[in-house]
């Protein structure tokens, strides 16, 4: 255990919160401080003796102060590393040694967020700072670097105890600061990377900020964690808790689908989702009436399930959802009243997130594999309606127009091969999953007979069907109207079905797969 002591330290931050009292604590405990511009102007007027940076330099701050640590003297003291070479160039060029780091970094992603213009985002990119913290880093063996403020109060009581931090102190802060700097350069990538409306860079970077630790994983023998990633869309990781249990893995994904698939409706609408697929999806002039016809769907499916809404939660909603066990209701405000009645049922989960996410809203979308990962934009929910094609002798009905559009919208939240149908602004049955369209279909039908009951309905499907039996299927469970990508082989095969049955059916052009 390489015990080493801190006799003179450096701290520069542009959060001052706390600064007083640790370096209070540190010039107790005889370590010289070192500091530049308004640091050092708030620890001398707390009374605290500072060395200038300037003095150990003897140079000015330059440019703005964009230019204050890059000098030798202060690199030099914090990457030398002991040997008696380093030690004499050293004294020969008057360095003094830096033991500890204390620095953070320029807000450059709160900058960027608030929507500030180019130029001073530009501004808000350190570099003294992230330079300083590599070479300390780098140079973990001999100094010390504190790049968040919670390890502050450790390092004093490891001096208390020990008379200076151990290696393993050391490596354990210089992984956390090595941590911050990409972080920090990947925000700044993405940055530039959005400016040049570049997708693809050959080197994808991508950094999240740990937001919360979890019991497990998807299985409790799996360990997990949140990050959140930069931008401004809204999301459940983000969200306000109101009550109930500790978030799980699983809570989270189905949350975070169910909040995606509620805000394609414009009309006040309830998504239930289990597994990460909905298993009940309603639009309705009131939040009541869509929540009763969400659960007519699947009342099975939905015990236990994830809710999202797109309306303020009111009293008479939320009385009837806890005559159902809910995991997570998710809501863009919760009334006074409905808060009430949820506090009933503490173990419930209520999350509030800041706004429903535009589901037109470009981004991109991240998935795993074993040796890499996935990158692909966002499947935006805007297909131009103008683009469609009617390609059956009978064109839909206005109150079969309604549903395919209200099919549509779900079925794209559906895990493929997906089967939506749908009566009245609400899904009567859902088929996800399959491995065969026409089992999705059969599965989709079962579930209309055991709940809302059998009767006319639409189908919307996300891809293609290959054969005619699929839509054969549908049209034998009630379906009157169809809406499809298209694009099949056997699409003249399909449509002679349809025809067939004197059905219409609705071409969009578009596949939307959700693996």
């Amino acid at each position: 255990m390489s015990i080493r002591p801190i006799h003179r330290a450096l701290l520069s931050l542009a959060d001052k919160s706390g600064l007083v009292d640790f370096a209070s604590a540190l010039a107790g405990r005889g370590v010289e401080l070192v500091s530049t511009g308004g640091t050092a102007q708030v620890m001398r007027e707390a009374g605290l003796a500072v060395v200038d940076v300037s003095t150990i330099t003897e140079f000015p701050e330059i440019l703005d102060g964009r230019v204050k640590t890059l000098h030798p003297k202060i690199h030099g003291g914090l990457l030398a590393t002991g040997s008696p070479e380093h030690e004499a160039t050293l004294a020969r060029h008057k360095i003094p040694r830096i033991d500890l780091l204390v620095v953070d970094l320029y807000p450059f992603a709160r900058t960027r967020a608030s929507g500030a213009p180019f130029a001073e985002c530009i501004e808000e990119i350190d570099i003294g700072g992230p330079a300083m913290i590599r070479a300390a880093a780098k140079n973990h063996d001999i100094v010390a670097v504190l790049v968040d403020p919670t390890d502050r109060e450790p390092l004093l009581a490891e001096l208390d105890r020990l008379g200076g931090t151990t290696l393993e102190t050391r490596r354990r802060l210089a992984a956390k600061a090595f941590a911050l700097t990409a972080a920090y350069d990947a925000e700044i990538a993405d940055f530039f990377l959005e400016a040049t409306g570049e997708l693809f860079p050959d080197q994808f970077v991508f950094a999240g900020q740990k937001i919360m630790q979890l019991r497990y994983g998807e299985n409790p023998h799996q360990s997990a964690a949140v990050y959140r990633r930069s931008g401004p869309r809204p999301g459940v990781a983000t969200a306000r808790q109101l009550q109930g249990k500790e978030l799980s893995y699983n809570n989270l994904l189905d949350a975070d689908a169910a909040l995606e698939a509620v805000a394609e409706h414009a009309e006040p609408a309830v998504v239930i989702v289990k597994h990460a697929n909905p298993c009940g999806v309603a639009e309705a002039p009131v939040l009541l009436e869509a929540w009763k016809k969400a659960v007519a769907c699947d009342p099975v499916s939905a015990f236990g399930g994830i809710v999202a809404v797109n309306r303020s939660l009111d009293a008479a909603t939320a009385e009837a959802m806890i005559e159902l066990f809910l995991e997570v209701i998710v809501a863009p405000a919760v009334e006074p009243e409905a808060a009430a009645v949820l506090a009933r049922r503490p173990n419930l989960r209520v999350l509030v997130p800041h706004g429903l996410p535009d589901p037109a809203a470009p981004g991109l979308v991240l998935r795993s594999l074993q040796d890499a990962f996935l990158v692909q934009t966002r499947d935006p929910g805007v297909d131009h309606r103008a683009q469609w094609r009617v390609v059956t002798r009978r064109a839909p009905t206005d109150a079969e127009w309604e549903d395919l559009l209200f099919a549509w919208k779900v079925v794209r939240h559906v895990r493929s091969n997906a089967i939506v149908l749908a009566r009245g602004r609400a899904t009567v049955g859902i088929g996800m999953g399959e491995t065969s369209r026409v089992d999705a279909v059969r599965h989709a039908v079962e579930r209309m007979e055991r709940g809302a009951g059998k009767g006319p309905c639409v189908v919307a499907s996300d891809a293609f069907f290959p054969f005619a039996d699929g839509l054969e299927a549908a049209i034998a469970g009630g379906a009157t109207a169809c809406i499809q990508p298209g694009g099949s082989k056997r699409d003249e095969e399909v449509i002679a079905a349809a025809d067939a049955a004197g059905i219409a059916m609705v071409f969009t052009g578009r596949r939307h797969f959700r693996h």
